[in-house]
């Protein structure tokens, strides 16, 4: 009995000695790669400087497809924002005058203007339009020479040495017409030299456009003051101020500053002239003070330096006068005078038809 016990026990430790470990119990490999690694604690890195972001350049890398796409848009857009702003001119906005604008104001002391029996004083209504469309030039820096600023009579002769008295400048006459016949109204603007075209069909285009009177186009005539320039002129007839609306018209100050504003609107874009063909503007510009540059079209015209307008009475009503002048002559005639006599005053009677034709605002 006590040998069967002891085998049973050499057999139990042989057992033990030879078994597997348990599942329990881990080998030292696996306690190795289970083991916790310990993070290393980061180092700050210190802010750089406003200063120190500017100067501070990217390092270009070596490779470029090592790179990804979205890190390479990081990099662009970090060396967008580090780039240093360099300052430039800018050139300022809103019109630059060039020229001079030398503003003639039609007629003005004995001078009245107009026809006989007109209600509405011509050269009242031009100084005014010129005063208003000398405050609106040089509220935007033009120089403005008036050659009359005040109720006074000008000569011819004197308004053209005015104007050509300045190399850079533009002549601009303002005018309202008249006529006895009451129906004839609209706007029309007169130039003589080539060089005066654009000018006029700038003006044109926008008083003609912003008025609501009728468009009676722009004309070539030999205007005394026109003729007799050597600069850019041109001569504004704003209206006839025998016709009843348009003489209402002009009554009121703030048609007058429309005008005033719409001849400013044309010598500002004088130089915006096309050589395309236009008739008239379709909408009308607005009363605001800013001059908005836009393309004008080239204006045709009438010559009319062979062409006598019946509805220009000045020419007309001085012809009267003439033709009255050597009746009454006529009449003083004695039955038994000789033609040696008569042919004299034939020739002088000619003679002051012809000064009277030349005759001009």
């Amino acid at each position: 009995m006590r040998k069967y016990f002891l085998s049973i026990s050499l057999v139990l430790l042989a057992i033990n000695a030879y078994a597997l470990p348990a599942p329990s119990t881990l080998n030292e490999r696996e306690k190795r790669l289970n083991a916790a690694t310990p993070t290393p604690t980061p180092t700050p890195t210190p802010t750089p400087t406003p200063l120190q972001q500017i100067l501070q350049t990217p390092q270009a890398p070596q490779t470029r497809s090592s790179i990804p796409r979205q890190q390479t848009r990081q990099t662009r857009t970090t060396t967008t924002t580090t780039t240093i702003p360099t300052t430039k001119a800018v050139a300022p906005q809103g019109p630059r005058p060039s020229t001079t604008v030398v503003i003639d104001a039609g007629h003005g002391g004995h001078d009245r203007g107009g026809i006989a029996g007109q209600r509405v004083d011509e050269k009242t209504m031009n100084l005014d339009v010129a005063q208003r469309l000398k405050a609106v030039l040089q509220s935007y820096g033009y120089r403005v020479v008036m050659t009359r600023d005040s109720d006074v009579f000008i000569p011819l002769g004197t308004r053209v040495a005015i104007a050509n008295s300045y190399r850079d400048a533009i002549f601009v006459c303002v005018h309202f017409n008249a006529t006895p016949r009451r129906s004839a109204s609209g706007i029309e603007t007169y130039f003589y030299s080539s060089q005066s075209l654009p000018l006029a069909s700038a003006i044109h285009y926008y008083v003609a456009g912003g008025a609501p009177s009728a468009n009676r186009g722009v004309r070539r005539r030999g205007f005394y003051v026109l003729r007799n320039t050597r600069i850019p002129s041109v001569l504004v007839e704003c209206g006839f101020l025998t016709n009843p609306a348009e003489a209402q018209y002009a009554l009121s100050s703030a048609y007058r500053q429309k005008l005033a504003l719409e001849i400013a609107h044309g010598i500002q874009n004088r130089a915006s002239v096309s050589r395309i063909a236009g008739a008239t503007r379709i909408v009308s510009s607005s009363s605001s003070s800013a001059l908005e540059p836009e393309t004008v079209p080239l204006q045709p015209f009438i010559d009319q330096t062979h062409y006598r307008d019946p509805d220009l009475v000045r020419s007309k009503h001085k012809r009267s006068k003439s033709s009255a002048k050597s009746t009454a002559s006529k009449r003083k005639k004695s039955s038994d005078s000789d033609s040696d006599s008569d042919s004299p005053k034939k020739s002088s009677t000619k003679k002051k038809k012809s000064t009277a034709a030349k005759t001009e605002d």
